[in-house]
């Protein structure tokens, strides 16, 4: 398995499922929360897309994918690490 082909992936998918969920937030005034992106995109998802292993593989996943979508919305995903 490609790992740095699946975290780019996963990226590129939290990142749209953010704006997604943020313009319609602005679009309609309802706040919403982190897990409604990382709901977007488990949404978005297809049938089969790899999680870690055992039975807390997709509770694993989410949780990537929360941290992934805190780090967009607070900007820290595109900061300089130095």
């Amino acid at each position: 398995m490609d790992y740095q082909h699946l975290a780019e992936d996963l990226i590129t998918r939290t990142e749209r499922a953010a704006e997604q969920v943020t313009r319609l937030a602005v679009d309609t005034g309802v706040t919403f929360k982190v897990t409604d992106v990382v709901d977007a995109v488990e949404r978005g998802l297809p049938t089969g897309y790899p999680k870690p292993e055992g039975d807390e593989g997709i509770a694993e996943r989410r949780n990537v994918i929360e941290q992934m979508a805190q780090d967009i919305l607070t900007g820290a995903m595109y900061e300089d690490p130095a």
